[in-house]
């Protein structure tokens, strides 16, 4: 492989661009928007030079990074001579079809088609193409560029040809690939999003406040980050489209999100992108602030 398309330029599509484009693949990074490119290279400009000064890259290394990612606002165009596309768009599963659906018309039938969604089925994206036997999911962890982990999902018909290919590339990227098979949240959300939700439940109910919770996982659980503010760095609204799907998939209500939740969502309060979630982050990373009014 040597060149990839990703879709998507917001934080987890950037960061995915980045990391191709680091380890030396040519990479076409597409978004309708050419503002949310310009955004998005703006973002991997500044985590390189993050980098460069930590002393975990040369200037070179920045230098061909940049010039390795070309930019598209067209599908049609980013995709021509892509020997794999990872789709990073929002979590939305009609969104992610019709994309797919797009991709089947503008690819070459041996052109691997991967998704990064978090949780919703790679059977299901798979089903709008011909050949979903290539289709499967890539997870990275966010931030992209540091974070180890990448959950490979199996879809019903992924074959065992793309699986090893993608497991191998992952490694070639630095990371760690773990092969999971496709249910609702696979692994990672499976098990993170219900003690997300949890907490949030804990503070709708007043057991104690933001901080607090925070605190007790951290030092009394070793946790690095409180599942608060985690979530505030996740960002809820991908908190609640996940634990929705969960739900849905499941019919178990223990992944019903908690009204708090869908009431932070509605008001905007989405987290470090909108500047407020849990915390406040317009004012001080460290600020805590919860409106009453959700309570």
């Amino acid at each position: 492989m040597k060149t990839i398309a990703v879709i998507g330029a917001g934080t987890m599509g950037n960061g995915i661009a980045h990391t191709f484009a680091q380890s030396g693949f040519i990479v076409k990074l597409i978004d309708v928007s050419e503002k949310s490119l310009d955004k998005g290279m703006a973002t991997i400009a500044a985590n390189l030079d993050r980098m460069l000064a930590k002393g975990t890259i040369t200037q070179e290394d920045v230098a061909k990074t940049i010039t390795n990612i070309i930019t598209y606002t067209d599908i049609k165009d980013g995709v021509v001579g892509a020997d794999l596309v990872v789709e990073a768009a929002t979590e939305n599963v009609e969104l992610k079809l019709n994309i797919f659906k797009q991709l089947n018309e503008a690819c070459s039938h041996n052109t691997i088609l991967a998704t990064n969604t978090s949780s919703i089925s790679i059977t299901q994206i798979g089903s709008v193409v011909a050949h979903p036997e290539r289709v499967i999911g890539m997870h990275f962890m966010n931030p992209v560029p540091i974070m180890k982990l990448v959950e490979i999902i199996r879809g019903y018909n992924t074959s065992d040809e793309v699986t090893k290919i993608i497991m191998d590339l992952s490694v070639k990227l630095g990371k760690v690939p773990v092969e999971v098979n496709d249910y609702p949240g696979f692994v990672a959300n499976r098990i993170l999003m219900p003690m997300l939700n949890e907490a949030i439940e804990t503070l709708y109910n007043k057991v104690a406040g933001v901080y607090e919770i925070d605190t007790v996982m951290k030092l009394g659980m070793g946790h690095p980050m409180g599942p608060l503010q985690l979530a505030d760095f996740i960002g809820l609204d991908v908190c609640l489209a996940i634990l929705n799907v969960m739900y849905e998939g499941f019919k178990n209500p223990k992944y019903a999100p908690c009204p708090l939740l869908v009431n932070m969502v509605r008001a905007g309060k989405l987290g470090v992108k909108s500047g407020e979630g849990f915390y406040d982050y317009s004012e001080s990373k460290k600020a805590e602030k919860i409106s009453k009014q959700f309570l």
